[in-house]
């Protein structure tokens, strides 16, 4: 079984990544990208459907292990009976086919080792043929995928049709090198670059990224590492972010909320670009944002709330029914179907984002007008009707409060931004829609009598999501409003932790009645960081401190977060590493360091209206 998600660390060379755990298997890997098939698919299966693991030949977790430096290589330590021994993982940025290099070195002592490859290529299903090229070179080759498992004297090597061992003993102050690199199958792989060349290439790398970064606040160790996270989770040939390097990891244990999150989300793009921009990413933050004007491209009625990492629109869902799932969480998907819903508080994320790119001094040039101006046209058509909405349901659409707000924030900042786009002359129009949504809301989506926002039209019930209206301007931070609505939280809140909206809303339907999927889930991180943005902006920092370290602290040994928190159990849940919930601890991280003499709020977004509703 694979380990507990939080026992995993990554490493990846900015088009792929590999997931490592504790016990020295690599159970993740998909090539040559994000959203290939994975060749290890041993996390949603066995290790029979693939896993590369290294490690002392009696099987354990290793004691400690830690990236070296601000870097994304990994360092993994065994202390064991007869000595000590750590393995160095890491993929170099890519030059051309992706590379996975693991060094093994003796510490102290000497130390048994045991290697052993299993590839397998169309996500855990596909067995390669094995074919031992010479004495130090393993070629595994199917269809269009191969690989070959490169290694060095000292190194015994069996192979047999399913497996390839590798075997030999490491004394103290001996290193042996491994790499195992991708190329399609017609294409003959050259000898790999030297390791250690390699290893300092990738770290040179790593910590000229890192020396741009401009947070000098507390929690600099949580910020950078989040950043690293993010850099790694981009598709650096196109720019995109995929959402996680996973799919089908559970939001409850044997569940049926399996996602496939390798893709990029457009409401995304306003957390991440203003991430990137506070963070002193501008060239991160320009290609973000280049990816998403080529990508929103056309008919703004065929808008999509997710893509592929190089744009592309057709990401069709399947159930891979030879993975048992994660902890026997199925099914196992490939491919999102959310691309085709209507949702429409993306065209409020895709606009806050043009805004948040011009006040960082990005130009705004024909295409953005073009666009900002046929999404305003979409939206005052199309704002009054139901939709699927933030969290994607699989049931009925419905008005949700969200999807009406961030059509007001699409006609605010298109008026923002009038000036600039030459656009005045559709001011009058955008500004009386601007009016009628907001009155709409207001009617509609304010519970007088709870005193909160609710989540959809004539529901009782809240979501979290109602606590991003102080900073996307459409409440005033102290308001009435706004600290009703905070108040309100602690029906969402597991020790300490939110849900994304309560178990059952209060008029009768249970989750699955909102969001047509069965079962529970955990607490979602990024949901809890928005309560301590809104209590941040609400000038109640020492609470908003409170709940920003209680995220921080159910991070991983090597500072990585999920998508979701089980207080109950103690464990990570959902797709990992999760670039939503690393944007929001930069995000809070920035707005909490800057809360003296803030004056507005510490994302780049608009400043809040001043009215006090």
């Amino acid at each position: 079984m694979a380990g507990r998600i939080e026992d995993y660390a990554l490493i990846g060379d900015l088009e792929t990544a590999a997931l490592v755990g504790t016990d020295g298997a690599i159970d993740w890997l998909c090539v040559p990208r994000f959203d290939s098939p994975a060749c290890f698919a041993a996390l949603l299966g066995t290790e029979a459907n693939g896993q590369w693991r290294m490690g002392p030949a009696r099987r354990g977790r290793c004691n400690r292990r830690s990236y070296r430096g601000d870097s994304l290589v990994l360092d993994s330590v065994w202390d064991t009976a007869t000595g000590a021994v750590r393995v160095t993982d890491f993929m170099p940025p890519r030059s051309d086919f992706p590379q996975l290099v693991r060094i093994v070195e003796g510490l102290s002592g000497h130390v048994e080792m045991t290697g052993e490859l299993r590839l397998r290529f169309d996500n855990g299903r596909i067995v390669p043929w094995a074919q031992q090229l010479d004495a130090h070179r393993i070629r595994c080759a199917v269809g269009p995928d191969s690989a070959y498992l490169l290694s060095e004297p000292g190194v015994r090597v069996s192979v047999d049709d399913r497996l390839v061992t590798t075997s030999f003993t490491v004394t103290a102050g001996q290193r042996l090198c491994f790499a195992l690199c991708w190329s399609p199958s017609h294409i003959e792989q050259q000898t790999a670059q030297a390791p250690q060349a390699l290893l300092d290439r990738t770290l040179a790398f790593w910590q000229e990224w890192t020396s741009k970064c401009l947070y000098t606040g507390p929690w600099r160790e949580a910020v950078v590492r989040s950043l690293i996270t993010l850099k790694a989770l981009t598709y650096a040939p196109t720019g995109g972010i995929v959402a996680a390097a996973t799919t089908s990891l559970p939001e409850t244990l044997g569940g049926q909320r399996n996602w496939d999150y390798r893709f990029c989300w457009l409401r995304d793009a306003t957390f991440t670009l203003s991430c990137l921009m506070r963070s002193g990413y501008a060239e991160e933050a320009a290609a973000w944002n280049d990816w998403l004007v080529r990508t929103v491209g056309g008919d703004p009625s065929d808008l999509q709330p997710v893509y592929g990492v190089g744009g592309h629109r057709r990401l069709p869902e399947e159930e891979l029914t030879w993975l048992s799932g994660y902890a026997d969480s199925r099914p196992v998907r490939a491919g999102n179907a959310a691309a085709h819903q209507l949702q429409l508080d993306i065209y409020g994320e895709v606009l806050n984002t043009f805004y948040s790119a011009m006040r960082a001094g990005v130009p705004i040039d024909g295409r953005v007008r073009e666009l900002i101006a046929s999404f305003l046209g979409f939206l005052e058509k199309h704002w009054r009707d139901p939709d699927e909405g933030l969290w994607e349901v699989r049931g009925p659409q419905r008005h949700f409060v969200h999807s009406k707000v961030m059509a007001w924030v699409a006609a605010d900042r298109a008026l923002r931004m009038a000036r600039v786009t030459g656009l005045r002359y559709l001011e009058g129009r955008w500004r009386a829609m601007r009016a009628e949504i907001r009155a709409d809301v207001l009617s509609h989506g304010w519970d007088p009598e709870q005193r909160t926002f609710v989540q959809y039209y004539g529901s009782n019930g809240v979501d979290a999501s109602a606590l991003l209206l102080p900073k996307l301007g459409f409440v005033a931070p102290a308001g009435r409003m706004a600290l009703g609505t905070i108040e309100a939280m602690h029906r969402l809140e597991r020790n300490g932790f939110l849900q994304r909206y309560e178990p059952a809303n209060g008029n009768g339907p249970a989750v699955h009645g909102v969001d047509g999927v069965t079962g529970g889930e955990a607490t979602f991180l990024a949901c809890t960081l928005w309560l301590a943005d809104a209590l941040c902006l609400a000038g109640r920092t020492a609470e908003a401190r409170d709940v920003f370290e209680r995220v921080l602290a159910v991070r991983n040994d090597v500072g990585l977060l999920a998508e979701e928190w089980d207080p109950a159990a103690g464990r990570q849940l959902g797709n990992v590493p999760q670039a939503f919930s690393h944007v929001a601890v930069v995000n809070t991280a920035f707005m909490l360091n800057d809360a003296r003499g803030r004056r507005r709020p510490a994302d780049g977004r608009a400043a809040p209206v001043h009215e006090r509703w």
